[in-house]
């Protein structure tokens, strides 16, 4: 094509002239752009070009090797991560400019003058556009947050200057599908998700199907809970904490009493008799040197036994399977916390038990459902827990 695109002015060009520009250059994907940003600098350099958004995958797999660079129309290179920002190497298309210095090695063209201004216009361009895309049209920006989320993630996390220019046009997404701001989510939740210590905290969950019962346990006591499921939430959490946004908590990582700490206390309904004489006894039933067990005065209505895994450890360790210097996590045996629920019948009711077998029983019953709710009941202790169950149908 002696007349790409690129090559002609955004004013002569329709929305079906850039679908099929993307068509010329990936014949073999099937699905459309999200919408495009067209590039047309002649001072202080040339630049001309167009970018495309593609749909991104939450396995997070970027192919680093879709942007094609061109010199006056010769192609150069498709392997541009030394002239753009590593985070904009997600997107698709076509850049053009003689004034990036070819033939020179990568550590050169990051230093180079032209590449770093030409780099930092790009930037600037995608904030831009994504910036209008959310205040002309913010509902349907949300319609396509799901596919730009990670991207903008992946912006924040790797260049400050996006970052902040990035802060206005952020989603944050709850359980039930609506879409907030930063700040819009911070002013939500501020009233009633502030612990004693005056630190608003995010609850979130990373599945709503396996954390159901959490998120109607929390939502019982007016929280919202938010979903953050894609590879690099974990980085984008730690972010937004280190700027002091809130402190996030996974709904799994422990009692929400101890996830928002209130002033009200909680009694317990056991006595230090009952909890010395049930321990050993969970203890013996685990046998597990990964579980420590512990006793809290939760609410009745909440799980008899909790199992749950430190925010701190398990973040960690997700960050480690993406990168991020925290590799020496990923070698780390998985702890868990057996919280038991001094209010719980279920658990007054195992206390109050003389038949010590029956006690046994009783508490391993109670213990595999709360391994089954956490996914860590496998192998054999699920076949014995099936057919144990079976047995109890008169």
């Amino acid at each position: 094509n002696t007349q790409p695109a690129w090559t002609k002015k955004p004013v002569d060009l329709t929305a079906d002239d850039y679908k099929n520009f993307y068509r010329e250059l990936y014949p073999l994907t099937f699905d459309e752009p999200l919408f495009h940003i067209h590039l047309n600098v002649d001072y202080p350099f040339n630049l001309t070009g167009i970018l495309y958004f593609p749909k991104l995958k939450k396995s997070f797999e970027p192919q680093k090797n879709k942007i094609q660079l061109y010199s006056n129309q010769v192609f150069i290179t498709d392997a541009v991560e030394g002239i753009v920002p590593e985070f904009l190497t997600l997107l698709h298309g076509v850049i053009d400019s003689p004034d990036i210095p070819l033939n020179v090695s990568r550590s050169y063209l990051q230093s180079d003058g032209n590449v770093k201004k030409i780099a930092s216009h790009i930037t600037k361009k995608v904030g831009d556009k994504l910036h209008e895309l959310f205040f002309d049209n913010r509902a349907d920006f949300e319609t396509k947050w799901d596919d730009i989320g990670l991207f903008v993630k992946y912006g924040m996390l790797s260049d400050e200057k996006f970052n902040e220019r990035a802060k206005g046009f952020c989603l944050l997404k709850n359980e039930a599908g609506k879409y907030f701001t930063l700040e819009e989510y911070q002013n939500l939740v501020k009233p009633n998700q502030t612990n004693t210590d005056g630190k608003v905290v995010y609850l979130y969950t990373n599945n709503t199907t396996e954390h159901h019962s959490l998120i109607a346990q929390a939502q019982k006591r007016g929280y919202d809970v938010l979903v953050l499921d894609s590879p690099l939430d974990a980085h984008f959490i730690n972010m937004l904490e280190s700027k002091n946004e809130a402190s996030f908590a996974r709904l799994d990582a422990d009692t929400l009493d101890n996830l928002i700490k209130k002033s009200a206390e909680t009694t317990s309904a056991l006595t230090d008799e009952n909890k010395q004489q049930l321990q050993p006894v969970i203890e013996s039933v685990l046998n597990d040197s990964s579980y420590k067990v512990q006793f809290e005065n939760m609410q009745a209505d909440d799980a008899p036994v909790l199992i749950t895994q430190s925010e701190f450890a398990r973040r960690m360790k997700e960050m480690s399977a993406v990168g991020g210097g925290y590799d020496f996590m990923g070698t780390m045996p998985e702890m868990y916390q057996v919280t038991v629920n001094t209010n719980h019948p279920v658990i007054m009711k195992i206390a109050s038990q003389d038949d010590v077998e029956k006690q046994k029983t009783d508490v391993r019953h109670t213990i595999d459902l709360a391994l089954l709710a956490k996914g860590l009941l496998k192998g054999q202790a699920l076949t014995e827990f099936i057919n144990r169950s079976y047995t109890q149908i008169n």
